[in-house]
């Protein structure tokens, strides 16, 4: 049965036109997170699949619209030096007290402003609050998608200090939509209760930071290879001709970057149902069941408070 579940997850995304991680990844997420919810919450959640995939990019359409919404896409851990990583402080109010805040804005908020989302999120469900529940959940699993993608913890975030410009949008949406087929999506464990959600969000933002050489090392290896001439081909989208990297390239690509795109998908789910499983659980395990027959109104602009920092562009292109 649990295969069969995931065939047809699998059938239903060969019908769409893969896009940039920012959507048919974004949604591929939100939409197989939900099969490792138990029982309890599982009936909720199927029943609001299609909103919370189709939701799951509202961040990015809120990007350039909301101000303050960019930093929390991201974290350019190297602009703090080295040991980033390691020496950042891992709590908001510590970071404030060390940087201020104006400084994190600038720079990318994302493994704190998971915390914030989880806290919402849990408020949420003790409120049995169905419309916030779904439009919470569906921007709680954007933002971990974001917390896991290597390109978003850097402030070489597209390539553009290295001679690299495309690499972000190369790495997060050609890769996966020629290769997300191939890519094993089956669970054997189902969502589990964490601990400590922020140092959790820090856990992923660390892995994703550390693939950052070989993301940059690679392509730079395989440029020199094969040259402009094998990099980039042409290809036809949307009755259009588009300059793409070539079938070539991007195969030689993902193939020496040995699953990398497809272990941060699977970790971005597996983050996912643990932090819509957690915040259920802190909430108390309300009942959603009851839930089900609501009339509701879902709030589309779910985080769209304002700050007065407007951070620079992140772009996925």
């Amino acid at each position: 049965m649990k295969k069969l579940i995931f065939l047809a997850i699998f059938i239903l995304f060969s019908a769409q036109k893969p896009a940039r991680w920012g959507f048919f990844a974004h949604q591929f997420i939100n939409k197989t997170a939900i099969f490792l919810l138990p029982p309890e919450m599982f009936g909720f959640y199927k029943f609001h699949l299609q909103y919370l995939a189709e939701n799951a990019v509202n961040p990015d359409k809120r990007r350039y619209a909301v101000e303050g919404e960019a930093p929390k896409h991201y974290i350019d851990l190297d602009v703090y030096g080295d040991s980033a990583v390691w020496k950042m402080p891992r709590y908001w109010k510590q970071a404030v007290e060390f940087y201020c805040e104006d400084t994190l804005l600038a720079y990318g908020i994302v493994p704190w402003h998971l915390q914030h989302m989880k806290y919402r999120l849990t408020e949420a469900f003790k409120e049995r609050n169905a419309g916030k529940i779904l439009a919470i959940s569906a921007d709680l699993g954007h933002y971990i998608g974001d917390a896991n993608v290597p390109l978003h913890t850097t402030e070489n975030y597209n390539g553009q200090k290295t001679n690299q410009y495309g690499i972000h949008g190369f790495w997060e949406s050609r890769l996966p939509e020629l290769f997300y087929k191939e890519y094993d999506f089956f669970f054997e464990n189902k969502a589990n209760y964490l601990k400590n959600t922020q140092l959790e969000a820090w856990r992923a933002v660390m892995n994703a930071h550390f693939a950052l050489d070989s993301v940059f090392r690679f392509e730079k290896e395989l440029t020199k290879e094969f040259g402009d001439d094998r990099k980039y081909s042409f290809e036809t989208r949307n009755g259009m001709l588009s300059k793409v990297y070539s079938r070539e390239f991007s195969t030689a690509y993902h193939d020496r970057l040995n699953g990398q795109v497809e272990r941060q998908m699977r970790s971005a789910i597996q983050m996912v149902a643990d932090f819509w499983f957690t915040c259920w659980v802190d909430a108390g395990q309300p009942n959603l069941d009851q839930l089900l027959n609501e009339n509701f109104e879902p709030d589309i602009e779910s985080d769209s408070s304002k700050n007065e920092i407007v951070s620079r562009p992140h772009e996925n292109e």
